[in-house]
């Protein structure tokens, strides 16, 4: 069975612009912005034959705010970029009550089944909440990148990193046997 690294999309590979203090994403093409550092991250996993997998929850879509074609485009733009195996996404909002949408794990246990992934021998990298327990939930490893919206209180990561290129460093690590410093406090 093969390993993945679960990638959350906003605030890990892109940025977000925030409005009235909450985070959105990028509406279209012309928004679209990697974060520093995120090819360099992902070509290193990538050297390491770990499956690349973007888990995202798009609700604007549910909430008329950004169509589905406008994010389907950013996907396309971001797998001909970056070494994405590929982009799960889940369209619904809150109250559709989905399994997909994170923090239930849906998206990761679908991926599982298609590409015959080891999901405790896995990782995921997110910058919320809602990202690390539905990996925890999944039973991967987790990482938080924390920063001003990550609702830190809420969750109880395996790991956090400044940015997806520390994460990566300390998966790789991990991989090599070196750990990656022990569960974060």
């Amino acid at each position: 069975m093969r390993r993945a690294v679960f990638l959350d999309r906003d605030g890990v590979l892109n940025r977000v612009r925030v409005e009235d203090g909450i985070p959105r994403p990028p509406a279209g093409l012309g928004e679209l912005e990697l974060l520093p550092g995120v090819p360099e991250a992902l070509a290193l996993l990538a050297q390491h034959q770990l499956l690349l997998l973007v888990v995202t929850n798009q609700p604007d879509v549910a909430r008329g705010r950004v169509t589905r074609d406008a994010v389907e485009d950013i996907h396309a733009r971001l797998k001909a970029t970056l070494p994405l195996h590929d982009v799960l996404v889940c369209y619904h909002d809150d109250a559709d009550g989905c399994d997909c949408r994170k923090p239930r794990p849906g998206l990761l246990l679908r991926a599982a089944a298609a590409f015959g992934l080891d999901l405790p021998r896995s990782f995921l990298v997110g910058d919320r909440w809602k990202d690390v327990a539905a990996g925890q939930l999944a039973g991967c490893t987790t990482f938080l990148l924390a920063g001003p919206h990550s609702e830190r209180g809420r969750c109880h990561p395996d790991h956090e990193a400044g940015d997806l290129l520390d994460a990566s460093r300390a998966i790789l690590a991990a991989l090599r046997g070196r750990g990656v410093g022990g569960p974060a406090a």
